[in-house]
């Protein structure tokens, strides 16, 4: 981040597709290949209550965020971009609303800014929270707070793994099964701005819905590395390379983050993105608490 607001400006522009690549490619192949730390077992024992406390957690954010984007008066496909990047998982759930809504792009930058800016808080933050001990939750728990309530896939594994090795196969397990709510949701949001298209007389054509692939070749992994079909000596090595890639994919994502993007934002998407983020720490931590005993 210090590299991408001060230096890069002299950066040559050679390495742009290969930040741009490292931040979206290399992210994904290492959260396919993060399933290889996991084993279905795993999921079986998060239980029922992750999946009640993501949809919770979903719900409730996209509420709340449509509400207050009206009380407000902020453009309604920014509320929508802005509402999903925190409710769902970050800057891959905005990029995919906006195929759905075929936004101008500068209300997908305005989005994608917010969420970055608080997911990378909310990195740094929750191993800060988790060492104080404020918050009194088990490790099971942190597990399930941060997988469900942080924004992005990166900035869970980031977090998690600055906790503990525990904490982050909870927190990842969580997160991927919040990012699949992103396919229901893009698809009833279609739904509903199909609708409004044709309540406003406008025929044109539905746009194509971006679904994450990447974490329906997760859960495959998982199920493959359940069998313990490969040598543990060859999966201690692919775990070792994919920690090398999340490395990779945590410093591009750091040198796409620009101070800049505060200013950029403007105040009244910032505010909205600010009060999500607070309902996410306050909130989701009192959701976890009490449904995490189901």
């Amino acid at each position: 981040m210090l590299y991408g607001n001060t230096l890069k400006k002299h950066m040559p522009e050679e390495w742009l597709p290969g930040i741009n690549f490292s931040s979206k490619k290399i992210l994904r192949l290492a959260i396919i290949l993060y399933g290889f730390r996991l084993t279905f077992q795993n999921v079986l024992d998060v239980g029922i209550s992750a999946i009640t406390i993501d949809i919770v957690i979903i719900a409730v954010t996209l509420g709340l965020g449509i509400l207050l984007g009206k009380l407000m008066k902020i453009d309604r496909e920014i509320t929508l971009l802005t509402s999903t990047g925190s409710a769902i998982c970050g800057a891959a759930a905005v990029l995919g609303m906006e195929s759905v809504l075929n936004n101008k792009p500068y209300k997908t930058a305005i989005a994608v800014s917010t969420v970055i800016i608080f997911g990378t808080t909310a990195m740094f933050l929750y191993p800060v929270l988790y060492r104080s001990g404020i918050l009194h939750l088990t490790n099971d728990q942190w597990g399930l707070y941060t997988g469900a309530t942080v924004h992005e896939v990166a900035h869970v594994v980031g977090a998690g793994n600055a906790m503990s090795k525990a904490i982050s196969g909870t927190a990842i397990i969580v997160k991927m099964i919040r990012v699949i709510f992103l396919a229901p949701v893009l698809l009833i949001f279609a739904f509903i701005v199909a609708r409004f298209k044709r309540t406003d007389g406008d025929s044109s054509k539905a746009a194509k819905i971006t679904i994450p692939w990447f974490a329906f070749g997760f859960l495959a992994v998982i199920g493959f590395n359940s069998f313990n079909l490969l040598p543990k000596d060859l999966v201690k090595g692919i775990n070792y390379i994919d920690t090398f890639l999340l490395t990779i994919a945590m410093t591009a994502l750091g040198m796409e983050t620009h101070f800049k993007q505060f200013k950029e934002a403007g105040i009244k998407p910032f505010l909205l993105a600010l009060i999500l983020f607070i309902w996410l720490i306050i909130g989701g931590h009192f959701v976890v608490k009490y449904l995490s005993v189901l």
